[in-house]
């Protein structure tokens, strides 16, 4: 059957834009900048670690991102691993440490010298959680800063193998960052992060987001009123012991505690880290001798 007229479109037909028709990027151009964005992160860990370290600061080093997939990700033998959750829509995200490093860090913790039960146990103790939870913590804010994310990071759940995780397929390819974190001579520790290949251009891509433009002004300078004459708190923590509650309650005049005195001492305005520094004597006076500021 033949048409009467000929046909004509009811509407222009849809012109796409080239720049939403582009390819995604491919993985040899996402892994220089998940190294970059590496690097920026084991500098922030430096001093986001302290607190887990006595208040000393850590050497952070990190290693070029490797391919591997989910069922290789995490160390063998006793490990815990974190499920992250980043961006709004919740990318994913995978955080692990060695067991080993969060009995030595929870031995320090409790006073003890920094040691490992020998042979490890089985599982984690709740206590050892706490630990990680802790370390958890405090990468997060530093992680999302070097990917460029304006929300937080957050943990979904934790275990101790990736099949208990159920975060992902054991075959799903991940981008997987080493952080080799080294305090003093003790001996160091890893710290593990895992970028799914699927959610690694989202990621990424917020840390390379075209900048906006920039508003030229002059940055005000602490030299100038009224900033110059405002009063600041500067407070260096000598010792911080925690105590039993019943040697606490058990204290007598004239009891004598000993208190060690890191080598390293936080200086701090309200609860921001200023730096670190030295005690000493000078005219016959407490002196503190900067040594980092951060």
């Amino acid at each position: 059957m033949k048409p009467e007229r000929p046909l004509v479109a009811q509407r222009p037909l849809a012109r796409h834009s080239a720049a939403l028709l582009r390819p995604a990027p491919a993985v040899a151009e996402l892994l220089p900048l998940l190294a970059r964005a590496g690097d920026s992160l084991a500098r922030k860990l430096r001093l986001a670690l302290a607190p887990v370290h006595g208040g000393e600061a850590a050497m952070v080093e990190c290693s070029a991102p490797a391919e591997m997939t989910a069922a290789s990700f995490a160390p063998p033998g006793l490990v815990s691993i974190s499920l992250l959750a980043a961006i709004a829509d919740g990318q994913p995200l995978l955080s692990a440490v060695e067991g080993d490093t969060v009995l030595r860090l929870l031995d320090r913790a409790f006073g003890g010298p920094g040691d490992a039960p020998s042979p490890l146990p089985r599982e984690l103790p709740l206590s050892a959680e706490l630990m990680v939870q802790r370390i958890d913590t405090l990468v997060g804010p530093p992680l999302a800063a070097a990917l460029g994310l304006e929300g937080p990071i957050r943990v979904l759940r934790r275990a101790g193998s990736m099949a208990d995780l159920g975060a992902m397929a054991e075959d799903a390819p991940l981008a997987v960052l080493t952080f080799s974190i080294r305090e003093g001579a003790r001996p160091p520790w890893t710290l593990r992060l895992g970028f799914p290949m699927a959610a690694l251009a989202d990621l990424i891509g917020a840390a390379q987001a075209a900048p906006k433009p920039a508003v030229r002004a002059e940055p005000a300078s602490p030299l100038d009123p009224p900033f110059a004459e405002m009063p600041l708190t500067l407070r260096a923590v000598l010792v911080d012991v925690p105590l039993p509650l019943a040697t606490l309650s058990a204290l007598e005049v004239g009891q004598v505690l000993a208190v060690p005195v890191a080598r390293s001492v936080p200086l701090r305005i309200g609860e921001a880290l200023v730096g670190h520094g030295t005690i000493g004597a000078v005219d016959d006076r407490v002196a503190l001798q900067l040594t980092q500021l951060a």
